[in-house]
C-alpha cells in the first residue's frame, strides 16, 4: 500500500510531521480507484509507535486550518479521477480489502476476496437492471428509491457495531461517528427527493421501503460474516448512485440551472453547523468543502459529489482498522493521554469475535 506524503514526511519531531501533514492535505485527493484512499491508517500507526512522545507545539497550532477549494478544482477531481467501472480490476495490490502482493496471505484468501466482489457486482447489476426497467423515464422517483436504499447499510453497520460493543468485542468510536454521519447525509438526499416529488406514487414508496427492509437484514448478516464484503457491496451501490447522478446532470444540466433549489438542500449544504457534513468525508480535512447552492443544478452536483465521498470511505473501510474520523487530531489525542490508555478491543466479523472471546478471556472484560 502506498504511503502518503504526510506519513513519509515524519522526521525526528512530531511538530515537523504535523506541518507536512497540514500542507499535504490541501492538494491530495483520492476517489474510488485510488490505491491509497486513506491517509489516516499510516498516521495512526506512526502515533502508536511513538506513544510516549508529545506534540511539541500547542493544541491551537496543531489544528489544521484548511483553505477553501475553488469550485472548478472540485469538479476536476470528481470528473477526472472517479472510475465507476473499476471494481473487478482493482482487486490486486492491496486495494478493495485484498492483502498487498508482498503479504503472507495465501491464495485462498485472495480467492475469497475475488468471490465476494464477484457476488457483490452480480447483485448490484441485477438491481440496476430492475431499476432501469421500472424507472427509465422517471428520474426523481428513481432517485427516491436509490436514496431510500443507500442509507440502509449505515444503519446495519451501526447495529452490528453496537452489538459488538455490548459484548466488549469492539472499541472503535470513529467507525460509529463516520457511519452515522454517512446516514445523516443520505437522509438529507432522501428529503430532497421527497421535496422534489419523488415519493408521490404509492408504488414507489412501497417498493423502496420493502427493498430497504430486505437490504437491512442482508447487510447485517453480510457485515457480521465479512465486513470487507459488506463495505465493498456498499461501494458498488454508491458507485452506481454516482453514475446515475452524473448522467442526469449531463443530460439535463441546462434545464436544472433554471430551476430553484429545494429549501431543505439550501439549509443542509449552507447551514451553520456542518460538523456532520465534514465527518462523512473521511479523505478530506474539515472545512475544505463548502458548497454553494444557487439552483437545482448545484444541488445535484453536490449530491453527486457526496456519493463519490461515500465511495472513497467504503473503499477505505475494506482495509480493516484504517477508518479515522476527519475530526480526530493526533495532537489532541497525545495531549489528552493521561498515561492510562483505553484498550482497543477489535475483531473482524462475528466468527473472529467469538474466537477471540474464547481464546482471550481479556477481550470480554474490555
Amino acid at each position: 500500500m502506498t504511503i502518503s506524503t504526510s506519513a513519509m514526511g515524519f522526521g525526528t519531531s512530531v511538530s515537523s510531521y504535523s506541518c507536512l501533514r497540514a500542507r499535504s492535505f490541501e492538494k491530495s485527493s483520492v476517489l474510488c480507484n485510488s490505491q491509497n484512499p486513506f491517509r489516516f491508517n499510516s498516521l495512526f500507526s506512526i502515533r502508536k509507535s511513538h506513544g510516549s512522545s508529545r506534540c511539541s507545539v500547542s493544541r491551537k497550532s496543531c489544528r489544521v486550518r484548511a483553505m477553501l477549494l475553488q469550485e472548478n478544482e472540485e469538479e476536476v477531481v470528481v470528473e477526472k479521477s472517479f472510475a465507476p467501472k473499476s471494481f473487478p480490476g482493482n482487486v490486486g495490490g492491496g486495494s478493495n480489502g485484498e492483502p498487498p502482493d508482498d503479504s503472507s496471505s495465501n491464495g485462498l484468501e485472495k480467492w475469497v476476496i475475488k468471490l465476494e466482489q464477484s457476488v457483490n457486482i452480480l447483485l448490484t447489476d441485477s438491481v440496476i437492471k430492475i431499476l432501469d426497467t421500472l424507472y427509465h423515464d422517471r428520474n426523481y422517483a428513481r432517485f427516491f428509491v436509490l436514496e431510500t436504499i443507500a442509507r440502509v447499510p449505515y444503519f446495519a453497520f451501526i447495529s452490528v457495531l453496537h452489538m459488538y460493543e455490548s459484548f466488549g468485542w469492539w472499541r472503535r468510536a470513529d467507525y460509529m461517528k463516520v457511519h452515522f454521519a454517512e446516514s445523516w447525509n443520505e437522509m438529507h438526499h432522501l428529503l430532497i427527493m421527497e421535496e422534489l416529488g419523488g415519493n408521490a406514487w404509492w408504488f414507489d414508496r412501497f417498493l423502496a421501503q420493502h427493498i430497504a427492509i430486505f437490504y437491512y437484514f442482508m447487510t447485517v448478516l453480510m457485515y457480521a460474516l465479512s465486513p470487507r464484503m459488506a463495505y465493498h457491496f456498499s461501494e458498488c451501490v454508491e458507485s452506481h448512485a454516482y453514475e446515475t447522478y452524473d448522467k442526469f446532470i449531463k443530460d439535463q444540466g441546462e434545464e436544472l440551472k433554471n430551476l430553484p433549489a429545494p429549501k431543505i438542500a439550501v439549509d443542509y449544504y449552507t447551514g451553520g453547523d456542518l460538523y456532520l457534513f465534514d465527518e462523512f468525508q473521511t479523505s478530506r480535512e474539515p472545512n475544505t468543502r463548502r458548497p454553494k447552492i444557487d439552483n437545482l443544478y448545484d444541488v445535484f452536483m453536490n449530491i453527486r459529489d457526496d456519493e463519490a465521498e461515500h465511495c472513497k470511505t467504503m473503499k477505505a473501510c475494506q482495509t480493516h482498522g484504517s477508518l479515522r474520523s476527519p475530526h480526530t487530531n493526533p495532537c489532541d489525542e497525545s495531549e489528552d493521554d493521561t498515561g492510562c490508555p483505553v484498550p482497543q478491543a477489535d475483531c473482524i466479523g462475528i466468527v473472529d469475535c467469538i474466537k477471540k472471546s474464547v481464546t482471550d478471556p481479556q477481550v470480554i472484560k474490555r
